[in-house]
């Protein structure tokens, strides 16, 4: 979960100027402990924190500027968000990261490359020393078109934050560790690899949107998408504006966690330091939609079998690995050599099987290998996809199916195809004569 929270969220703004008066910032109620009470009722395990936006204001009390909480009306210049967010997280054992944009509209520093690196270095240092452990740091290249020229020492900072805490996530448009997907719609491409080439990225470039979204079968860089995207139209709090509904969140789910990436979710506190009622009681909606439609796996008691097993009935790799709780280190494979067309079978009782979602899991810690699949029900194709990695779920385009017998086809891979998981469910939210399009908000 993303929280963006600063002095736009009193100025009506979503990029601030850098000239704000710091007195705006007045959260009278804030309690980071409702923001992670409203993560880990949402299922979320990790929150980010804008400690700076592009207005340069902290906040936290910087011992390198004097554009922050200190000079603020909250808490008599006392406060520390990042301080609040850290505590309330792990008493709750959730996962910590932080925002420190590179693009500073206040600091005079800006602009002077030397001395403004060294202050960006500076802070950095701070919020990875004083605040416990950081799961991942959020780096991008977002800056005006009027921004003034700068250049960013990327190395250097990486090198620093690698340096201070070995275990953190780096996420940019280039990793190291953890990639955009090249947009904010919180959309992946429908081949989606994990692996890509850094040396063909740029942070801040806009050339490379569409490759960052679909990934490299031949990258040798292993960089998972991330989708950054806002449960509102903005990503600042904005009295005007409402939540997204439910059947739009449950698509960017389905396009980005059903498509081999991770979502980020913002959901901005609001002037009094909260989030929003409106926005709880989605999250709540959306939590229980995710649970009713995969807490039940309709592919359970049904018969398995396959092409053919690695090892044979004995050697552990059989087909009945991908119907247990396990979604990571047991899996199917099949046997090596075989040349032909590798399949997964399952077959339903006499009453058949109802369903209209297909989940399918590779066995990711060992790399991500299916590059073309299909499935089919009673003989009938319902999906002619490509990749799928740790996770593909697909809505079936027409809805509810009915049959007994369900083929997986893995028509191409690199390697043998190894599958960890599949699911078959029943999403009683989808009504595909009733698709939401992009037109429409997503």
């Amino acid at each position: 979960m993303f929280l963006h929270f600063g002095v736009n969220t009193f100025t009506d703004s979503e990029w601030g100027s850098g000239h704000e008066n710091p007195a705006i910032f007045n959260p009278v109620g804030l309690a980071a402990n409702q923001w992670v009470d409203t993560a880990v009722e949402a299922g979320i395990s990790l929150v980010i924190l804008t400690a700076k936006h592009h207005d340069g204001f902290c906040l936290w009390p910087s011992k390198y500027t004097d554009h922050s909480v200190v000079r603020s009306p909250w808490k008599n210049g006392h406060g520390d968000v990042v301080r609040e967010l850290a505590d309330a997280a792990k008493a709750r054992g959730v996962d910590v990261g932080l925002y420190l944009s590179p693009w500073d509209r206040h600091d005079r520093r800006y602009g002077h490359d030397l001395p403004y690196n060294e202050y960006y270095l500076a802070q950095l240092q701070e919020l990875l020393k004083k605040y416990g452990s950081v799961s991942e740091i959020w780096f991008d290249g977002a800056k005006g078109a009027n921004a003034t020229n700068m250049t960013y020492y990327f190395t250097e900072w990486f090198s620093m934050v690698k340096e201070f805490q070995s275990s953190i996530n780096i996420f940019s448009d280039a990793g190291p560790d953890v990639r955009w997907v090249g947009n904010e719609a919180g959309s992946a491409g429908r081949t989606c690899w994990s692996t890509i080439n850094r040396s063909s990225l740029a942070i801040g470039s806009t050339s490379t949107m569409d490759y960052l979204g679909t990934g490299d079968p031949k990258g040798k860089d292993w960089l998972p998408p991330e989708c950054d995207v806002s449960i509102r139209p903005g990503w600042f709090w904005h009295k005007s504006q409402s939540p997204k509904t439910l059947s739009q969140i449950l698509e960017i789910y389905y396009n980005s966690v059903g498509r081999n990436c991770v979502l980020l979710l913002n959901v901005p506190p609001n002037k009094t330091g909260l989030i929003s009622q409106e926005d709880v009681q989605r999250l709540k909606e959306f939590r229980s939609a995710i649970d009713t439609i995969f807490s039940t796996n309709l592919a359970q008691n049904c018969l398995i079998k396959a092409s053919s097993t690695r090892g044979g009935q004995q050697g552990g790799f059989g087909p009945e690995n991908v119907l247990d709780n396990d979604h990571l280190w047991t899996y199917w494979a099949p046997k090596d050599g075989d040349n032909g067309d590798h399949w997964i079978e399952l077959r339903g009782g006499d009453e058949g099987l109802r369903f209209n979602v297909v989940r399918i899991q590779e066995a990711i810690g060992l790399g991500q290998r299916i590059k073309r699949h299909e499935i089919y029900v009673d003989g009938n194709m319902v999906v002619n996809e490509t990749t799928v990695g740790y996770k593909r779920i697909h809505r079936l385009d027409e809805g509810l199916v009915h049959g007994r017998i369900v083929r997986i086809l893995i028509k191409k891979s690199r390697g043998v195809p190894l599958i960890s998981s599949v699911g078959l469910h029943f999403d009683p939210f989808w009504h595909p004569d009733k698709r939401y399009t992009k037109s429409q908000g997503i």
